[in-house]
């Protein structure tokens, strides 16, 4: 089975007002944790998008219309993604996606290649999350008495990251620092079942 750990960066939270400005995402065998390939762009949006931009997200990201208006084109990104999916075979019952934010990221992903472009590429539907792993075993833990419940630790990724003594998420938040988190906070939490010792 094959994780897409993933990320993307936008102008605010609205998908029907806001834009997709970044993705990233790694590709990693979820048995034994070997990787496989990465991707990592900004996507150049118009002038008339840029100025619908939510300014607290554009605060948390850092973004500037500098670097957006140098990204790559949409229809640039979408064919790339495209060809290192087919690439490494990334369909039903071979991979997942996995976020930290999975109702955000597809939202704004489904930007890049449409819901029917997906769907005729058997691209997975799956999307997972890991606050819900990260809960599960929390709550089995607590009913052994083994550790706290869930939401007496929180369980943003952040928080998830203390749990298991790991550091923050690097600041900007960026695509490709938030797909190390999430895989940093995957292994701790999860982990790969074969991966060598």
């Amino acid at each position: 089975m094959i994780g897409v750990f993933l990320d993307t960066e936008t102008n605010g939270l609205n998908s029907q007002i806001h834009k997709i400005l970044e993705i990233a995402f790694k590709i990693v065998d979820l048995t034994n944790g070997e990787f496989k390939e990465e991707f990592q762009t900004l996507i150049a949006q118009p002038i008339e998008a840029w100025e619908k931009s939510d300014q607290e997200s554009l605060r948390i990201n850092g973004f500037t219309w500098n670097e957006v208006s140098k990204g790559k084109t949409s229809r640039h990104v979408s064919q790339t993604i495209i060809d290192i999916f087919t690439r490494h075979g990334i369909r039903r019952k071979k991979a997942v996606f996995i976020c930290q934010n999975p109702s955000f990221d597809r939202v704004f992903f489904s930007q890049l290649i449409d819901p029917d472009t997906q769907e005729l590429l058997s691209w997975p539907y799956h999307w997972l999350d890991l606050a819900s792993m990260y809960w599960a075993l929390s709550m089995n833990k607590a009913k052994l008495k083994m550790g706290p419940l869930p939401w007496e630790t929180g369980f943003s990724k952040d928080l998830i990251a203390q749990q298991y003594a790991l550091p923050g998420e690097e600041k900007p938040h960026r695509a490709m620092n938030g797909v190390r988190h999430l895989l940093l906070c995957y292994q701790a939490v999860v982990g790969f079942p074969n991966q060598p010792k």
